[in-house]
């Protein structure tokens, strides 16, 4: 099969190679997916680029996220068949060394799930890890119905999706956002209160917005950039739920702070979440696409020969959705 490789970690241009490598074959309790898409998230960036740890594999196929059509199916596999459209998460981790960024892929079956008819590939290859994360950092505590919740970052892959998700669980939402096209976005995906943080008092909008009472629950991109603000506008016995804390890696946490409003500081990543509410996850997932239309943000597509521009299109920062790479379009190798 073609793929996308890299042996080294360093700038995408100088360690991406596009190439040959052996197709896999589903081993037990795995499907192999033809892949169609593949979606390209900042932790899969980090990672090639050396930001996350030293190399894990000798070989890395990068790209976590994808979309395709079961091919093959090992043995034991029960809840899925060959010929099915589906999405994948965490393709390159639990071990595993080769990602989407490639024509195939062999993984665990719980890792797949069948893809709706009505959503494009590339729409499927932007569920993955972050529709996965969205709905951890809001449902693994239980029903937010009722409750107000504030998701910082909501135009990004992850907050696009906590918004959606988050008004169809029944609950109030409240988006920052940096920019006035980001607001837009956010408005689209449902948020009934929309702050710029940039350019606007996160705190007096949003406790405005709540009655002075705060937020039951923030979902957050930043957890260290974002922690004197978000501790101001939390509700008592509420939650923040984190999934990165990129402006300050190593931040204090304000004990006091917590504990005198009784809130719950709860980190996740994906790979280390138990496998039951994973699938609880999906189960949900699959709920709220066959429920009605959803925005499914594609921010740009790249042939899977152009992989490493792809990665330098999330690199820049600015994009809105999920860079793509198309694992159906290719170039000759050679």
């Amino acid at each position: 099969m073609k793929a996308v490789w890299y042996e080294r970690a360093g700038p995408a241009p100088e360690v991406l190679t596009y190439g040959e490598m052996p197709t896999p074959v589903a081993g037990p309790g795995e499907v192999r997916v033809r892949l169609e898409a593949s979606g390209v998230n900042p932790a899969d960036v980090g990672r090639r680029g050396g930001g996350y740890r030293p190399m894990e594999y000798p070989r890395v196929v990068p790209n976590s996220d994808g979309a395709g059509i079961i091919d093959q199916v090992g043995d034991g596999v029960t809840r899925l068949k060959a010929g099915q459209r589906v999405w994948l998460f965490n393709g390159q981790r639990n071990g595993r060394a080769f990602g989407t960024a490639a024509e195939y892929i062999a993984l665990a079956e719980h890792l797949v799930t069948p893809l709706p008819d009505n959503l494009s590939f590339a729409e499927g290859a932007t569920l993955g890890i972050p529709a996965m994360t969205a709905w951890t950092c809001l449902y693994c505590d239980g029903p937010i119905v009722g409750q107000t919740v504030l998701v910082t970052g909501g135009a990004g892959a992850v907050g696009h999706y906590a918004v959606q998700l988050a008004k169809w669980g029944g609950a109030k939402v409240i988006a920052t956002v940096s920019s006035a096209v980001k607001a837009e976005q956010a408005r689209l995906a449902g948020a009934d209160l929309v702050i710029n943080y940039k350019s606007e008092d996160v705190v007096a909008k949003t406790m405005a917005f709540t009655g002075q009472l705060g937020v039951d629950r923030v979902v957050d991109v930043d957890f260290g950039g974002n922690i004197e603000t978000t501790l101001k506008l939390m509700g008592m016995n509420s939650t923040i739920a984190v999934y990165a804390s990129n402006g300050n890696r190593t931040p204090v946490v304000p004990m006091r702070e917590l504990m005198e409003k009784c809130i719950a500081l709860r980190a996740l990543v994906l790979f280390a979440l138990p496998q039951p509410l994973l699938a609880a996850a999906q189960a949900d997932i699959t709920k709220w696409l066959s429920a009605g239309p959803r925005i499914h943000n594609v921010a740009a597509q790249f042939a899977l020969s152009d992989t490493a521009q792809a990665h330098l299109a999330v690199e820049k920062g600015d994009k809105l959705g999920t860079v793509i790479v198309d694992c159906a379009r290719l170039l000759p190798v050679g």
